[in-house]
């Protein structure tokens, strides 16, 4: 019997780290395509209409399920909201005083600071393979996509930024998500909800120029359209929907480690898209990530496949309650 319930377990991880590599994949495939709008639309705007357009796609599906989680529901997304869209803010300002290739290792150290957030938080220890796993990681990172010297300017500094928000984010996930009770479509509404308002707020104050200058929200230029409605239904509505429901089973530390193939994804996608070649260093970077990602995973198998002891499932994860994105 408690074979059988480790074999569940086991299955149930398994498809969850399916589905959030599915996520990392789908955010990996959008670099190209945001890039190209951000040359139509600026930052903030961008992040305003693509939120509100993903949150308005879910709302006839957990509008209800809403309602019916309370304040709780909306305090707890809202939370995870606003880390959400100082995260995205931080990235795409970022981008603009620093390479890609530096905002995508500065982006991935949020596979670091989870770990770290969530002993400081959470009063939870990761995992000795964990640890490893997480350093090979962070190594294939920096050979993938670091190609200067890695010092700290204005645009760095604000990628930083970006990558403590996102592991902010992963964290409350991981925290909410699992609290008993709580409705994961209902909170992945109310979090890109949230996201829409803030940025709208942001961009009104910082982006009203631009606002002025083309006249509202109906003369957003034609171009910026598609890369607002793909990243909205895929990369906003439907990727945070599944990671909301997927990191029931698996911990924050995991999910950044599994979130860390989001470069590998964009290297591939960059190179199918726009021609860039990966070339021996991209090779090695991804080999080194996969490699973190296999060390992580070999003991959690090896113990649920024992059936000599059993595995405890890693979500929800029980702690008192904490500043989330």
């Amino acid at each position: 019997m408690e074979r059988m319930e480790n074999d569940r377990l086991a299955r149930r991880r398994l498809v969850a780290d399916m589905l959030l590599l599915l996520v990392a994949l789908v955010w990996g495939s959008t670099f190209v395509i945001v890039k190209q709008a951000l040359a139509e639309i600026r930052p903030l705007a961008y992040l305003a209409v693509r939120f509100a357009l993903a949150c308005l796609l879910l709302l006839p599906f957990y509008g209800r399920r809403v309602v019916a989680g309370g304040r709780a529901c909306l305090a707890q997304g809202t939370m995870i909201g606003l880390f959400l869209f100082l995260g995205y803010a931080f990235q795409t300002t970022g981008l603009q005083w620093t390479t890609a290739g530096k905002t995508g290792f500065i982006t991935g150290m949020s596979v670091v600071i989870v770990p770290l957030l969530s002993v400081a938080l959470l009063k939870q220890t990761p995992r000795r393979d964990s640890v490893v796993g997480v350093g090979l990681a962070v190594a294939g990172l920096a050979v993938l996509t670091l190609k200067d010297s890695l010092v700290p300017g204005r645009g760095d500094l604000f990628v930083l930024a970006c990558a403590g928000c996102f592991a902010l984010h992963i964290i409350a996930v991981g925290k909410y998500s699992g609290h008993t009770g709580a409705d994961a479509g209902a909170l992945a509404t109310v979090q890109i909800g949230a996201a829409s308002v803030f940025a709208a707020l942001a961009s009104g104050l910082a982006e009203k120029d631009y606002w002025q200058g083309i006249g509202g929200l109906t003369g957003i230029p034609d171009a910026a359209w598609p890369a607002i409605i793909a990243t909205a239904i895929f990369a906003t509505a439907g990727a945070f929907l599944v990671q909301n429901l997927a990191q029931r089973h698996t911990t924050p530390t995991h999910t950044a480690l599994l979130f860390s193939m989001e470069p590998v994804f964009a290297a591939v996608f960059a190179y199918l898209l726009a021609g860039e070649s990966l070339g021996v260093r991209g090779a090695l970077g991804g080999l080194l990530m996969l490699a973190g990602m296999l060390v992580a995973e070999v003991e959690p198998l090896r113990r649920s496949g024992a059936g000599g002891r059993r595995r405890e499932p890693p979500a929800p994860i029980r702690a008192e309650r904490s500043p989330g994105a």
